[in-house]
Formats: structure tokens, sequence, C-alpha cells
């Protein structure tokens, strides 16, 4: 089967400020997914935003994007099914990370 690659771009987390709980959760979901991690990611934090118009910085909010998460899925269906079973964050955006 082959597989694609898929981006998951987290927004905010069901508990504002992590606990031991929703840590241990989020360590079980990732050794859930096993080989289909590419990169487990990481959270963000301060960034900038980018335009012809100059340069913001941007402060971590659950607002906005929080983190990502690179996967492999055979397809988007996959992925989502992926996303909608992690067990701590509010949102997640899936894409699939075209090759070129």
């Amino acid at each position: 089967m082959t597989m694609k690659k898929f981006v998951l771009l987290y927004q905010g987390t069901r508990d504002q400020v992590p606990t031991e709980e929703s840590s241990a959760a989020w360590i079980e979901w990732f050794a859930s997914l096993g080989d289909a991690v590419i990169d487990a990611g990481n959270p963000f934090s301060l960034g900038r935003q980018v335009s012809a118009d100059g340069t913001t910085d941007i402060e971590r909010s659950d607002e906005g994007v929080t983190g990502y998460t690179l996967i492999n899925a055979p397809d988007l269906d996959a992925a989502e099914k992926i996303a909608l079973s992690h067990p701590i964050v509010r949102s997640i955006q899936v894409f699939e990370a075209v090759p070129m």
C-alpha cells in the first residue's frame, strides 16, 4: 500500500495547562500510531508573521496553531481518523504534503 505524508496542525488543547494524565495520554497516543509517525513534532512558541508589508511577532495562543506532527497514511480519510483519535487537542487541521 502506498503511503502519503500528512501534516497535522494542532490548535489548542482540551486542558489549557498540561496535566500528568494528559501528558501520559499524549505519549500513549503516539505509541499507538507506531510507524505512521514520521516526526512527532513539537509545540510552537514565539514566531513571526512575514509578508511583503513587514513582519509582526506572534505569540503562541490556544486560538492559533500550537504545534504539528507529520504522519504517513494511505489517504486523507485515514489521516483524519488518526487526527480524530487524538486524546488532547481541541482542533486539528490535516493537510496532505504533496510531493514536488
